[in-house]
């Protein structure tokens, strides 16, 4: 029994070294895959480049992987993150707009003591007073 548990362990001779190389290979293949799904979602996202040009990167970034990437890269890399931050500005801008859709007119007494502070302090006129008590107030 013995005998057959060594013979299994010298088949099987994996060092430690190979481990961690083998790990750090793993790990640079999943970041090569996300760096060329992000360089292609860039692509598509660019709202300046043509349909032909998107064509063509994209092409290019899947028939010479590495060289496509590492090209579009330089070209363009710039503008990438400049592209990053327009559309987080306008997803923030979209949520913002949502949230203030959604939460609705604040409540009425509220808006009626705004009213009445803007009456007192003469921002508004009594006739414009009443026109927007009415709409507080209205269906």
């Amino acid at each position: 029994m013995q005998n057959a548990l060594l013979d299994l362990a010298e088949d099987y001779d994996y060092p430690l070294l190979n481990f961690f190389w083998t790990m750090m290979l793993i790990f640079l293949w999943v970041l090569w895959f996300m760096l060329l799904f992000r360089v292609i979602a860039d692509v598509f996202r660019d709202d300046d480049l043509s349909g032909w040009g998107k064509a063509g990167w994209t092409i290019f970034v899947i028939v010479v992987p590495f060289l496509g990437v590492f090209v579009y890269l330089i070209a363009r890399g710039r503008g990438m993150g400049e592209r990053e931050f327009k559309l987080a500005r306008q997803q923030e801008q979209a949520f913002r707009s949502y949230v203030r859709e959604s939460a609705g007119p604040t409540d009425q007494a509220e808006a009626l003591s705004k009213l009445a502070d803007l009456k007192n302090r003469g921002d508004i006129t009594p006739a414009e007073y009443e026109q927007a008590k009415a709409k507080v107030l209205g269906p």
